[in-house]
């Protein structure tokens, strides 16, 4: 399970949702976008990976903004959708807890991670109020939404202060594991997730 996925997998249920033509578009996306960077990759040379017209390409997107967009969107529901059987697969909020810290280790130990699609992307878009920046913010948002939900069920007496610390390890561990030392990335994110839950009893076990 991974928190991040390689970026060049594609659900078999988006498959099936949306046209063959369109789902090509959005994979080579996914392929090109993850190993050149999203500016760098234009879209001729989308429509060419993809072996489809211009004219297929502009019909289903209709700009290169809107394949972003969609792009980033589809990422992060195949993320937060991970994620959550990952976590909903544990008996207590505890363990569902220690489950993400697991994701952030298999995501930086799968050969194919190249970073946080997410933070990459970021990377590229300084403008906070840009579409894509607003769907990563989301992103986000969402992963401490649910990390907030679990220390709340945990019983932790600052749950959304706790949450902020658990964003901060989480983005530095998908960072530093990709530029740095994954292995030191994981068990420091680890730690953080455990320190949470057991420094000065403040969280009680369930």
């Amino acid at each position: 399970m991974s928190v991040a996925p390689p970026v060049e997998r594609t659900s078999a249920s988006l498959t099936r949702r949306i046209p063959a033509a369109k789902v090509r578009i959005l994979e080579a996306a996914t392929v090109l976008f993850s190993r050149e960077g999203i500016r760098a990759v234009g879209v001729d040379r989308l429509i060419q990976q993809s072996s489809v017209t211009k004219a297929t390409f502009y019909k289903h997107f209709g700009s290169k903004d809107r394949l972003i967009r969609d792009y980033l969107s589809g990422a992060s529901a195949r993320a937060l959708d991970e994620l959550d059987r990952a976590v909903h697969a544990q008996s207590t909020p505890r363990a569902g807890l220690i489950a993400i810290a697991d994701a952030v280790n298999d995501a930086l130990h799968d050969d194919g991670f190249r970073g946080s699609l997410f933070i990459n992307a970021a990377a590229e878009f300084p403008d906070p109020h840009d579409p894509a920046r607003l769907i990563i913010a989301e992103h986000h948002e969402a992963i401490a939404g649910r990390i907030t939900a679990l220390l709340q069920r945990v019983g932790h007496p600052m749950p959304g202060e706790a949450s902020d610390q658990l964003m901060v390890a989480y983005v530095g561990a998908l960072s530093w594991g990709h530029v740095g030392d994954p292995v030191g990335a994981s068990v420091a994110f680890r730690r953080s997730v455990e320190r949470v839950l057991d420094t000065d009893g403040r969280a009680t076990r369930p």
